[in-house]
Parts: structure tokens; C-alpha cells; sequence
């Protein structure tokens, strides 16, 4: 189909300085957990989304020295020759596309932990991180500020050689120049602290130093956090930011414009159970009106129509995107071609985002199994070899996201027949009901994407409304079988951390219930009280906590975690639920264990209380939500009760399952699952995962003779004490 007249604008190129963007996509800079130290796995990742059509694709952010060392968490860097070979492949494999390489220059201040490093940062003024613990810095002297602007200049030359076409001076999310704008950080009394133009002097200089030292050879970007919600003492937008930009857009080719500090920055990475698409529009606008220079900024942005909006509005140059060129890297290329209904849309999980924030893994994504997987496993989202096995025809059992996932790839890879087969209506398992719970309506196009691909295969067929039997599947007449039938909340308190049922917990009564009767049976709780048990730890327990409140029941969130739903911090949703779940009134009791519970009563005790005192609380109902289980039934009696042998003499040749009827896990993981298993159907054997290219040091005899070497002859002339 041709595009859209209406997205036209969309494609126009663009000028950022020295440099022209073929068009107005952008991939804004964004961890993976590759870094400079796994360099073809950063290259690939990044290449594939300029492949997809995104003009300028940037690095993470780019550590400029060992000062700003953010181990355990995986940053890029860019601190000696070896990381510019690294890097440069990078580069070259975004210049065979046609995209420009930008490089986000990074110096954490009092946020770089320094764990690998062990060296000690150096900032405005001596002030503990809000986002680490344990973590100062050095108060900046004279010395230290040209010692600090130096590094900058010298790792903006290195990211020159190395390829970089666009150079960050990266102030945004609290780090180091900006920590010099806002008086959260700057309680400074010299030239560099007190007034805005005191407070703005440093940002300033080290920017024109970068911009002398790259020349005409680099476009200058500033990517400023705008408000950082914190009344006088953070940054603010009049106070300080537009004077800024008035300031120096002289010196700066496009500006980068988002919001919040480090500490609660998913205020900028806006999960879709808070924010819609776009949420930073009025920031970024203000910022387009008085700057002469382009503006680029995120917005989660998945809407072709609100993205030309945008920018034929007057408030955006470039639609930046992070999550949706994860969830999808050919957005531009689709939204080009009018494949609009084969964009896979961002849901505004933030699970990928949530691996950085744990520290170490690299990212994954709920709607892309591919991502993160573009070099260590082969994978492109949008390529598929045909299956060697094609003859075969495969039943999948269950039609959820690990089955829709699984079917989808297999009818791409060319199986002769596959049928997905559903005992419910219509396919989408628990992600059916998931989204109606509070915030999660966009979690909603993990089913929609999926059925629009499905309804496309002809080698694909779904058959809805039909339950079968272990002796319905071994005479279905498919070699290869596949069960996805998920999983379930357990209905007697059985839970992760005693391991074992509660006393009177029997989700058959009519008062209490698990998330699935409430939310996919429609069953519901008499009475004005609930009591939410969750050793879950992510969104189910907060959610059914809050639609019940909403409901107008008063509502204790019980937990024997010393938070509600630590994973929420991880995919910053925490502190909003924590505001959301406060605002409604529910009363939130962390370190407690039911031990009994009777009608009318549920009986705690506190996790760390070795006495075993107990606490009542009042309560007209209970929700379990304690801990899934894979619904593996059919799947045991396939393989137990009927046997291999037995389903090899009626015509099936291999039997595997996938998803939570696995183990439960993330939604993310479920997809992977089937999605893994559909890739690799023709491997020797497809239960078990073929190894995926690890990049690491590899010894050889030269090399250990060489640090031998070395080490003997530093201690060559040392004497032991």
C-alpha cells in the first residue's frame, strides 16, 4: 500500500547542524545492556532499527571516564581506543543504512556508583545521590571543573573518531551538567552556583569546548530534563530551562527535550498505566517556540496520525522513540509502506526498561521476542527462514500469548498446517481480561497484534470454542503438538514464601476469590471489606487492590515482601501506584503472613516475628493472590499417562509445551517462549534452546604468557613485607 499523504511530513529530511537527517525518526538514546563491552550485540540491536527506517539511531548513555562507571548496571563507554573500535562498528553498520550515529556523553556525578571502577565522582556539591546508596562525590573545585570539562572534550573527539555523527552534551535525568543548573544539587556561592547565569556557566563552557574540539565534523545535541516535579529546588521550565536554551542555542544543533530526575524518571519513560502517548508534548512545545534550532523528543510515540500532529502543530522536528523502536524497529519503514495494521505497537510495559533498572541483563521486550536477540541468536523480527521440518502440521493447545506467539512464527517459518485451538471464545487467554484491570488497556494490543498476523496466514487456522481431551489431541492427526494452556492462581494460599497452603484458604467459597474468578469468571465478593493477599510482587495484587477500591470497598493489601509490588519499581510504576493506592485509601500491611483464615477474619503474622504473635484484621472477603501454577494436566497426560510411544503410533512425533504451562513467568517471557520454540522447530531438538554467541575474552596460551609476563615484571623489583 503507499503511505498515507497525511504522514508525508514525516519523511521530509531535516538539518542538525553540520549533518541532514534522511527523515524525521529517531531513535533517542536508550540502555540495552550491551554496552561498549558485548560490541557486535550493540551494533546489530541498534543497525536493525536504522534497517527499519529510523534516520538517527544513538547510543545508551556513553561513559567519559572511569569516574562515571554505573556498574552493575551495563552503560556504553567511551573511555580509550578500545572502546572506539568497539563503538565504530556500531557506526559503520548504521552508515550502511543511511542513519546518522549519535553518541550520549555521560558523567553520572554523585548517581555513578563506581563499583567497578572504585574511583569517586566529582560534582556541583556534596550532596549524597537520591538514586544511589552510599554515593557522594567529590565538591568540584576549579581544578576539578576543567579536569571534568577536559574528559568531556576528550571523549567527544574519541566518539568523533569513532564514527559518531551527532555528540550529546547529556545533562538530562539528573546527571552532571545539569546537576550544575538545579539548586536540588548546586549549593554553590561561586561563579558557578547561585544565580541562573552562575548556575548555567558550567553546561555552557563544556559545551562550547565540545563544539571546538569536534568542529564541523559533529552536530551538537543537549538533551535537558525540563521539570523535574520538585517545586523550587529542582529544575524548573521558566526558571531555568527556556532562559538555557535562549542561552545557548547558539551553540547547540538540535535539542533533546525530556522530563524528571533520575530518582523518578518514570515521570519520562511514562508507563501506559499512568501517562498516554505524547505526555512531554507542552515541555517540548514551549521549548520549540523560542529555539531557533530543531527539537526532538519522546513520547511513547506508536500513532502515526499524532505524530505528524506534532510536528505540523509547531511543538516537535523529530519524533524520538525508545520503547516503540524496541517493540517494533521498522515503525518508520510500515508507517512509509501504509502497513499501519502490522505495526507492533509499544504496550507501555516497561519491562525492557525494568532489565537496566535491575542492573546486568540485557533488554527484553513483551511484544518483540527479537529484541536483544538481533546477533546472539540470529533473530529478525521481520525475516524468517522457511522450517526444514514445513511438512509437518502442528496442534497448539491454547491460544494465549505464549500459543498466539508460537502459531504466528510457525505460519511465518511455512508449517503446512497449523491449528490454534482455544476452549474459550476467542483467543487471548489471561491478556483477555489483564487489560481491563486499571491502567492496562494498552496491554491489550499484545492479543490485537497477534490476531490481525494470524488472519493473515493461510497456513494458520483458529478454532475457537473447542476443549480437547488428551485422547482428542494424540487423534488429532498433527505430528507435531504444542501445548500452551498457561497457568493459574493457586485457590488455597499456597505461596512463595512459606511454601506451603494457608490454613482455611479455599477459593470455592463464596468469599474469597483468585484474580482469575474475579477477572476472567466474573465472580464477585459480598460485603464492604477485602483483604488482598499478594506474594506475587508485581502488577496483579496493586491492581486488583485498586479496581476494588474503586469499587468502593475499603481494602488491606497484604504482603510478606517489605514493599507492594517490588517489580514496579524495576518498570517505574511504583511510585504512582504507590500515590494511586494512597489517594484511594487502602491500607497497605508489608512483613505480614496469613496463617488462618475464617469468615469474617484473616489472622497475620509478622514475617520477622519469631514468637508467632498474631493480628487480625477484618475482612468480609480475601483475593488470593499467592502464586501460579502451570495448568500442566493435559500436558502430563500426554506424556505420562498416554506416553511417547503411544503418540508416535498415532502420528505424533514430538510433544512440547511452552509458556506458563512451563513454568509462570513474565508475559515477556511467555512470548519468548513460543516464539523461541517456533524458531528453532527444526533444530535436533526444539525442547531445549540451542546455544545462543556469547562475546567474551577468549585465552589462548599467547595471551596468558603475556600477562605473566607483565604481572612479573611490575613486581620485579617489589620486596615482600
Amino acid at each position: 500500500m503507499p503511505r498515507d499523504p497525511k504522514h508525508d511530513i514525516l519523511f521530509e529530511p531535516i538539518k542538525i547542524g553540520p549533518k541532514v537527517m534522511k527523515n524525521r525518526f529517531y531513535q533517542v538514546p536508550h540502555c540495552n545492556g550491551f554496552g561498549s563491552e558485548k560490541p557486535f550485540s550493540q551494533a546489530y540491536f541498534r543497525a536493525l532499527k536504522a534497517e527499519g527506517g529510523f534516520a538517527g539511531v544513538s547510543t545508551e548513555y556513553c561513559s567519559i571516564s572511569p569516574e562515571s562507571d554505573d556498574t552493575h548496571r551495563m552503560s556504553a563507554r567511551i573511555w580509550d581506543d578500545g572502546d572506539i573500535k568497539n563503538l565504530s562498528l556500531m557506526c559503520d553498520m548504521l552508515h550502511e543504512h543511511d542513519a546518522l550515529a549519535a553518541c550520549e556523553l555521560w558523567y553520572g556525578g554523585p548517581h555513578a556508583p563506581n563499583m567497578e571502577s572504585r574511583c569517586v565522582a566529582r560534582g556541583p556539591s556534596q550532596i549524597p545521590s537520591d538514586f544511589e546508596f552510599l554515593t557522594y562525590a567529590i565538591e568540584a573545585d576549579k581544578d576539578d571543573i576543567r579536569h571534568l570539562q577536559n574528559l568531556y572534550v576528550a571523549a567527544a573527539k574519541r566518539a568523533r573518531t569513532a564514527g559518531f555523527d551527532i555528540v550529546y552534551v547529556y545533562g538530562s535525568h539528573s546527571y552532571l551538567p545539569q546537576q550544575f543548573l538545579t539548586p536540588y544539587y548546586n549549593h554553590r556561592t561561586d561563579e558557578y552556583g547561585g544565580s541562573f547565569e552562575n548556575r548555567a556557566r558550567f553546561w555552557r563552557e563544556t559545551i562550547e569546548m565540545v563544539k571546538e574540539a569536534v568542529g564541523d565534523d559533529c552536530a551538537i545535541c543537549v538533551r535537558m530534563s525540563t521539570d523535574m516535579f520538585m517545586g523550587e529546588a529542582g529544575t524548573q521550565l521558566k526558571r531555568d530551562c527556556l532562559p538555557f536554551v535562549e542561552l545557548c542555542d547558539d551553540l547547540v544543533d538540535v535539542w533533546d527535550i525530556n522530563l524528571s530526575g533520575i530518582a523518578e524518571w518514570g515521570e519520562d519513560a511514562t508507563p501506559s498505566r499512568f501517562y498516554p502517548q505524547g505526555r512531554a508534548l507542552p515541555w517540548q512545545a514551549a521549548v520549540k517556540a523560542i529555539s531557533k534550532k530543531p527539537v526532538l523528543g519522546v513520547g511513547r510515540w506508536t500513532n502515526p496520525d499524532l505524530m505528524a500532529e506534532a510536528i505540523n502543530d509547531g511543538k516537535l522536528d523529530i519524533i524520538a522513540t525508545c520503547r516503540p523502536s524496541t517493540s517494533d524497529p521498522f515503525l518508520p519503514k510500515k508507517i512509509d509502506e501504509g502497513r499501519l495494521d502490522d505495526i507492533r505497537e509499544c504496550i507501555g510495559c516497561n519491562v525492557c526498561i525494568s532489565r537496566w533498572e535491575i542492573g546486568g541483563p540485557p533488554l527484553i521486550c513483551t511484544q518483540n521476542a527479537t529484541a536483544g536477540e538481533e546477533y546472539r541468536r540470529g533473530w529478525h523480527p521481520e525475516r524468517f527462514t522457511k522450517a526444514k521440518n514445513a511438512d509437518n502440521d502442528v496442534l497448539v493447545v491454547g491460544a494465549g500469548p505464549a500459543g498466539m506467539e508460537c502459531a504466528m512464527i510457525l505460519g511465518k517459518r511455512g508449517m503446512r498446517r497449523v491449528h490454534l485451538v482455544e476452549a474459550e471464545d476467542d483467543m487471548g487467554g489471561t491478556m483477555r481480561w489483564i487489560p481491563q484491570l486499571p491502567g492496562l488497556g494498552e496491554w491489550a494490543r499484545i492479543v490485537n497484534y497477534r490476531k490481525i498476523q494470524i488472519d493473515k496466514l493461510k497456513n494458520v487456522e483458529f478454532i475457537p470454542n473447542t476443549k480437547l481431551s488428551a485422547k482428542d489431541v494424540a487423534e488429532y492427526g498433527a505430528e507435531i503438538v504444542i501445548v500452551a494452556t498457561g497457568s493459574y492462581w493457586s485457590t488455597d494460599g499456597l505461596n512463595g514464601a512459606s511454601h506451603a497452603t494457608i490454613e482455611g484458604a479455599d477459593a470455592s467459597l463464596a468469599w474469597q476469590a483468585t484474580p482469575d474468578q474475579i477477572m476472567g469468571e466474573g465472580k464477585e465478593l459480598a460485603g464492604d471489606s477485602v483483604v488482598v493477599f499478594d506474594n506475587d510482587g508485581y502488577y496483579t495484587g496493586v491492581s486488583m487492590a485498586e479496581k476494588l477500591a474503586l469499587e468502593g470497598k475499603k481494602v488491606t493489601l497484604m504482603t510478606p515482601l517489605g514493599t507492594i509490588a517490588p517489580y514496579m519499581h524495576f518498570t517505574l510504576e511504583a511510585p504512582n501506584q504507590h500515590r494511586t493506592l494512597h489517594r484511594l485509601g487502602v491500607e497497605i500491611v508489608p512483613y505480614h503472613l496469613p496463617s488462618r483464615v475464617e469468615e469474617g477474619v484473616v489472622v497475620a503474622t509478622h514475617v520477622y516475628d519469631e514468637e508467632g504473635h498474631e493480628k487480625s484484621f477484618a475482612a468480609d472477603g480475601v483475593v488470593w493472590v499467592a502464586q501460579r501454577r502451570s495448568n500442566e494436566a493435559l500436558f502430563r497426560e500426554l506424556k505420562d499417562s498416554i506416553g511417547l510411544d503411544q503418540l508416535k503410533a498415532e502420528g505424533v512425533d514430538s510433544l512440547y509445551r511452552i509458556g506458563d504451562c512451563e513454568a509462570p513467568r513474565l508475559t515477556a517471557d511467555a512470548v519468548f517462549s513460543g516464539h523461541r520454540l517456533a524458531r528453532e522447530i527444526d533444530s535436533d531438538d526444539p525442547a531445549f534452546p540451542l546455544p545462543f554467541k556469547r562475546e567474551r575474552r577468549m585465552v589462548d596460551d599467547a595471551s596468558v604468557a603475556f600477562e605473566k609476563a607483565e604481572y612479573a615484571a611490575l613486581y620485579a623489583e617489589a620486596s615482600l613485607s
